[in-house]
């Protein structure tokens, strides 16, 4: 099994790439993880323009077969226990390969979410891009936690 993080920009802070780090390290029990960044589109451009951009990049470090998750402010909003299946059966749907899309500042484009087999919304609180990685990874952690009944989640 693979997980896929596409995702816009890099992390600059360390305290942040070492949490993401150590998620990776956690969940190498049950999947390998690949992060794959693409450059964010500058802000002196429109919008649109950057989403577009933007979308282009992720849609090239998408494999076809792949079951895609964007997360997405006007996705669903799920209970750990029900992301859990969710991840489980991405997997299964997308031939051992599940993607999650973080997108930019900006959002994510249409094509993206055209592209998304599913929408998720983390939270009707708005996170930095960089902070969702975390967040995502820990709770794709917790979700094989669940999957295979072991202590963890609460």
């Amino acid at each position: 099994m693979k997980l896929v993080i596409v995702c816009a920009g890099k992390i600059k802070e360390k305290w942040l790439s070492d949490g993401i780090a150590e998620y990776i390290k956690r969940l190498s029990k049950y999947t390998s993880v690949e992060i794959a960044e693409v450059a964010d589109a500058p802000d002196s451009i429109p919008i649109e323009q950057a989403l577009d951009q933007e979308g282009k990049r992720m849609l090239s470090r998408i494999r076809p077969g792949a079951y895609v998750i964007a997360l997405d402010l006007h996705g669903k909003e799920m209970p750990s226990e029900v992301f859990s299946e969710r991840v489980i059966s991405g997997f299964e749907k997308g031939g051992s390969e599940l993607v999650l899309v973080i997108g930019g500042s900006n959002g994510l484009s249409k094509e993206i979410t055209d592209r998304a087999n599913e929408r998720l919304c983390l939270s009707p609180m708005t996170f930095t891009h960089q902070m969702t990685r975390l967040i995502i990874l820990e709770q794709v952690y917790r979700a094989f936690k669940i999957h295979f009944n072991e202590k963890y989640h609460k």
